[in-house]
């Protein structure tokens, strides 16, 4: 084990690999000397051009401007998902970033909502939520006065190499190759270097690994191992395209389930990100194709793609002197937008453990049983809409609502059946509000709710909610639309 830690090598580029250059350089700079080796020929992934609200976090900790970024990266605005057909064939709901309604020390909104429908207060959950009813209205903007929780829609070859600029600028060395073989010390099986095809070799005291799907340095060098979860999980494939943009950008993205899988539609400025998500037990490469291209719109800017996966994590984020990033470090279908998020955090959790004078197994440990309690929670969260279906209509549906599930999912399904509660486990991700919008959304209705409830009485009740609905009616009312907004704010030059 080495005393200190002075050079990081980061094998792989794309969004993790400069994602990681980007925060240790800013934040660690000084310290540290950081190689970034990656190929000029290999294609990223690219399915993965949505975020949620915590990226704005990375960005101001890094100092990022957010016009700035967004222009770069032909940003739009993102106010939640869209999730169409899942519960039953002609369901829609938005699964949005916002609160909710107000709620008190016992109990969340949607239990006044729940009270308030058995006295006849007919109105939908989202009505009471300021997020979801601008998404609707396809409006947007930035107030102090009326704060609004968002995330982006972006270019992800283009945030990668935005990023790229910005870390080498601040001292990161990259060196364009391809790895030919990962070098380990006899005695300790940690990783002294990298050798590249041209013959180069790239010394380091500690390694993360953003080489995608292979894993070159966790799983082919160290052998962590892999956990599956496509029984929980079983879409193992996506086909992937963009189409020039023919209407105004949503500020939301669309998920809508087809007969195998789901197909999204991620609206940027300029164009239309596309996919389908599928199962090949159930859909073949070409039915996918075939279903994808027609249900899309606009002209098609790309050919179709087909990138194969499997629904999984690494047992260890961080092995020996090692951390994976990104693919490498396992893949949780894009359905909530998570794989930029856990790149994120995965860089903070490292920041905040970094082991500048070496390398100690307590520290290995924390991360690992951090990582574990959030992409259990993430995990829980992704089989949730899958499970949470009344679709018969084809032989997945079928399949996804009869699979036995984790038993922390069946628990907290049952809870909020039985009891309208929702109680958040360590790792979430997720708050309260979002596991009640794809409960409710998707058909799961509570029996109970909690009496505080009832702490009012009709009249206050029936004020209470109607004045909750019409500050968001108002507010959302004043909105410019998501488009006017762009233009004024972060138009970026094609």
């Amino acid at each position: 084990m080495k005393d200190k830690i002075e050079n990081i090598v980061i094998a792989g580029g794309g969004t993790a690999g400069w994602m990681a250059a980007a925060a240790f350089s800013k934040l660690l700079g000084k310290n540290l000397n950081i190689t970034l080796v990656e190929s000029d020929d290999i294609a990223s992934v690219g399915v993965g051009e949505a975020t949620i609200p915590p990226i704005k976090t990375f960005h101001k900790l890094l100092g990022i401007n957010e016009q700035e970024v967004m222009r770069a990266t032909h940003a739009t605005f993102k106010l939640g998902i869209g999730f169409e057909n899942w519960g039953q064939q002609g369901d829609h709901y938005i699964h949005s970033f916002g609160v909710t309604g107000k709620e008190c020390w016992a109990g969340e909104f949607h239990h006044f909502w729940l009270h308030g429908l058995r006295k006849g207060i007919k109105a939908d959950f989202g009505d009471y939520c300021y997020e979801l009813q601008a998404a609707k209205a396809n409006k947007f903007a930035l107030s102090k006065n009326t704060p609004i929780n968002y995330a982006y829609h972006l270019d992800a070859t283009r945030y990668a190499k935005y990023l790229q600029e910005f870390s080498k600028k601040l001292g990161v060395i990259r060196v364009e190759g391809k790895i030919q073989q990962v070098n380990k010390g006899n005695k300790t099986g940690e990783i002294n270097s990298l050798t590249l095809a041209s013959g180069q070799v790239i010394e380091g005291d500690f390694f993360i690994d953003c080489t995608g799907f292979q894993g070159l340095l966790i799983e082919q060098a160290l052998h962590t191992g892999f956990d599956d979860w496509s029984h929980w999980l079983p879409c193992d494939r996506a086909v992937a395209v963009q189409t020039k943009a023919v209407a105004a950008p949503l500020p939301y993205t669309r998920s809508i389930a087809r007969k195998s899988g789901w197909q999204w539609r991620i609206p940027l400025q300029n164009r239309v990100g596309n996919g389908l998500v599928f199962c090949s037990k159930y859909c073949s490469d070409e039915e996918a194709i075939s279903t994808l291209t027609a249900n899309i719109e606009g002209e098609l800017l790309t050919e179709p793609r087909i990138i194969k996966f499997n629904t999984g994590r690494r047992r260890k984020g961080w092995n020996k002197n090692c951390v994976a990033l990104g693919l490498s470090s396992g893949f949780i279908e894009p359905l909530e937008s998570t794989s930029i998020h856990l790149i994120m955090s995965g860089i903070i959790r490292l920041l905040r453990l970094f082991p500048f004078d070496g390398i100690h197994q307590s520290a290995i440990n924390e991360y690992n049983n951090k990582l574990d309690s959030e992409l259990n929670a993430v995990r829980d969260f992704i089989i949730l809409h899958y499970k949470a279906t009344q679709r018969e209509d084809s032989n997945f549906w079928l399949h996804c609502k009869n699979m036995e599930i984790p038993p922390s999912l069946v628990h907290k399904m049952q809870l909020f059946k039985d009891t309208g509660r929702v109680f958040l486990d360590d790792g979430d991700i997720f708050r309260v509000d979002s596991w009640t919008q794809v409960m409710l959304g998707q058909g799961i209705m509570p029996t109970q709710y909690h009496k505080i409830a009832e702490i009012m009485n009709d009249k206050e009740l029936e004020n209470f909610m109607s004045n909750l609905k019409a500050s968001i009616t108002n507010a959302v009312e004043q909105l410019p639309s998501h488009t006017e907004f762009i233009q004024s704010y972060c138009k970026s030059d094609y």
